[in-house]
């Protein structure tokens, strides 16, 4: 089965629920089979990291994925999180705003 989502990596989230939430940050990498997405500076813990040739130990911090329905796109005209919904526009598949019909 094929999961498709209306987030894309780069977009800009708000976070719905949990210790982050009403902050922004941008799509890093979606976990589509786990159906969760990293964003930027949300839902970061501190890890102990084992020393690799490439990298030294330590405690690091790092951010963990969070569940998609967590996430909502955030629009910053009107500074909160809305729905997306999708057109055709001369046979191409654009998504747009719910609430105002623009496109994104």
């Amino acid at each position: 089965m094929n999961k498709k989502f209306k987030l894309k990596k780069g977009d800009e989230v708000i976070v719905l629920a949990g210790k982050d939430k009403g902050k922004t940050g941008k799509i890093i990498k979606m976990l589509p089979k786990e159906m969760k997405a990293i964003v930027s500076e949300i839902n970061k813990v501190k890890k102990n990291q084992k020393p690799d040739n490439n990298q030294p130990g330590g405690i690091i911090e790092k951010e963990m994925p969070l569940h998609i329905s967590n996430l909502s796109f955030y629009d910053p005209q009107s500074k909160k999180g809305i729905k997306i919904g999708f057109k055709f526009n001369n046979n191409k598949k654009v998504r747009i705003n719910r609430s105002t019909g623009k496109e994104i």
